[in-house]
């Protein structure tokens, strides 16, 4: 199920951004959902999904915005040591 959500932006912002409102639409999702996994808030499945990708694609375009697949904690890196 999806849910229509509407975002007003100025008319400025798609040539801006040298983009049409549907190129906008993706790379909206895209970035809200890299950040959102990139926080924690979201599984790299769910940002996927939210993305309107796969999860492979989702994994290589988090390159675009910087962030990296591999989420783990400092905390959590020592765990999975001592544990090795």
């Amino acid at each position: 199920m999806s849910v229509l959500l509407k975002v007003e932006m100025p008319e400025g912002a798609f040539s801006a951004l040298r983009q049409d409102p549907e190129g906008l639409t993706r790379n909206l999702r895209l970035a809200a959902a890299s950040k959102w996994y990139e926080m924690g808030i979201i599984s790299q499945e769910k940002a996927a999904e939210i993305a309107g990708l796969s999860r492979s694609e989702f994994i290589f375009s988090l390159s675009k915005y910087g962030v990296s697949p591999f989420q783990y904690t400092i905390e959590e890196i020592r765990e999975e040591l001592d544990r090795a």
